[in-house]
């Protein structure tokens, strides 16, 4: 995830009062996620939780189209 994207909600208990949380030390080389930047916490569960986008797959999702009613 870049930077900027913010998750609408906690994926521990569902609920949306997210907010950004405390940016850690690090070297100003770090990236973000090695700074402790892109944290977020719930206000609900208290829990604080990171996004990290991994990449993209090589050969991509296969898709099943077999939805409704097929006669």
């Amino acid at each position: 995830m870049s930077e900027r994207a913010a998750p609408f909600y906690c994926p521990y208990c569902g609920d949306e009062d997210l907010r950004p949380g405390e940016q850690g030390l690090g070297s100003p080389r770090a990236s973000a996620a090695e700074r402790g930047g892109g944290t977020w916490e719930c206000g609900a569960c208290n829990r604080a939780f990171q996004l990290k986008f991994l990449g993209l797959l090589a050969r991509g999702l296969e898709r099943s189209d077999t939805g409704g009613d097929r006669t």
